[in-house]
């Protein structure tokens, strides 16, 4: 498990690190990628630290909820809901998750291609 006083995301949901916050709900936080890749990528992350996907018990149901209604809210809001978008959470280093707290990837705004990438 991640020592959360060394979390990223978790100082960003905090207010002590800034960040392009684009939308709010009970239970997550919405910010822009630093690094995005695609015109629209956002993350989306849930307020109480989950070190990744693969960390998720039945217990985090509503949270989960929470952030994939989060992540079509921001989809709808920047304008991608309707052409398509993607949702992706990294597990691992295998896998390129830099920041081992669980997060969601709203990607989109052009045509995305398979595999992803």
């Amino acid at each position: 498990m991640t020592d959360v006083t060394d979390c990223l995301f978790c100082a960003i949901v905090a207010g002590t690190t800034p960040a392009d916050v684009v939308a709010r709900s009970d239970h997550g936080v919405a910010f822009r990628d630093v690094n995005p890749q695609a015109p629209v990528h956002v993350l989306v992350v849930p307020i109480r630290h989950i070190d990744h996907a693969a960390a998720v018990t039945a217990a985090d149901g509503a949270v989960l909820a929470d952030l994939f209604v989060l992540a079509r809210r921001v989809a709808e809001a920047e304008g991608v809901a309707d052409s398509g978008f993607r949702l992706v959470a990294n597990v691992g280093e295998d896998a390129a998750n830099s920041v081992p707290h669980l997060h969601l990837h709203v990607i989109g705004g052009r045509r995305l291609g398979w595999p992803p990438g």
